[in-house]
Formats: C-alpha cells, sequence, structure tokens
C-alpha cells in the first residue's frame, strides 16, 4: 500500500511517443478542448486519422525493448536531476508512464517537459535521432494524484507496464 507524501504534490505523468496515437485511432484519444475529467474522448475518425497522418513529418517512433528498459533505467537518474522522488516508471513501445513526488510550487506540465526533454538528450547520445527528429508527441498528460486509492491503481497499472 503506497501513501501520498506529506509537503509534496505526486504527479501521475503520461506521454506518447511521435505519430503512436492519432486523434481519430480506433483508440479514445483526448484533444486540448476535451482535457478534464469526465469530457468525452476524441471519437474514432478515419478521416480525421488521415489528416493528422498526412500532416506527419516522418513515421511514427517505436521504442524497441533496449529503448525501454534504458528508459526505465535511466528515469531515477532524471528525477535525482530535477529534484523529485521517482515512486515507479514504465516506457512501452508507444509511450512512458511516471509516477513521482515534485515540490507544489512545480507543476507536472513543467516536469513532463523536462522529463521529455532530458529523455531526448539521453537517447540522441545513443541511437540515431529518429527520422523527423522527434522521438514524443508534442503533448501528454500530467494528473496530480490526489488520493491513495487513485495513487495504488496508478502504481501497480504501471507496474504491470514495466519492459
Amino acid at each position: 500500500m503506497h501513501r501520498l507524501s506529506s509537503g509534496r504534490t505526486t504527479w501521475h505523468i503520461t506521454f506518447g511517443t511521435y505519430g503512436a496515437r492519432l486523434h481519430g485511432d480506433e483508440r479514445p484519444t483526448v484533444d486540448r478542448r476535451s482535457n478534464a475529467p469526465g469530457e468525452a474522448f476524441v471519437e474514432y475518425d478515419p478521416d480525421l486519422r488521415g489528416a493528422k497522418q498526412g500532416r506527419m513529418r516522418a513515421a511514427a517512433v517505436q521504442l524497441t525493448l533496449d529503448q525501454q528498459r534504458f528508459i526505465q533505467e535511466h528515469m531515477p537518474h532524471i528525477c535525482e536531476r530535477g529534484g523529485w522522488t521517482l515512486r515507479i516508471s514504465a516506457a512501452v513501445a508507444d509511450h512512458v508512464h511516471v509516477l513521482l513526488d515534485a515540490a507544489p510550487a512545480i507543476h507536472g506540465e513543467k516536469v513532463r517537459r523536462l522529463v521529455k526533454r532530458w529523455l531526448t538528450q539521453l537517447l540522441n547520445q545513443h541511437w540515431p535521432t529518429p527520422a523527423g527528429g522527434r522521438w514524443w508527441a508534442e503533448q501528454g498528460s500530467n494528473r496530480a494524484v490526489d488520493t491513495e486509492t487513485y495513487l495504488n491503481r496508478a502504481y501497480e497499472y504501471i507496474e504491470r507496464q514495466r519492459a
């Protein structure tokens, strides 16, 4: 059983690889207009998906198993660099989850941007930069964890996805 930290904010951060999940896919997505709890997902729409795919500058990025393990191995160092406490992380072929504690003054969106930037730097040192120059989708999710029930569910969910 995991407990919320006193004096820190726990964040569940998720971000996808470039082009791996487009609006209009059969899998639900969230856009900037429907990005609040309880709001509808972007519905399946092959025309919308085709339009989004047509705007891509390069092929979708799929992380290899070695890259997934590399990300998980280096996430503690990234969190240390940011001054955050890592609880758990997981990388799969098309997205990354991070559960961490941060000072209340820093918002999860800033944490997400820094994690993506620092992961990009590390990945570029070990693998060729993907065509189009981007590892990650533009946005992602940063959700403050406000209950221990959510914390435990998120932890278990992420643990099941670890490479």
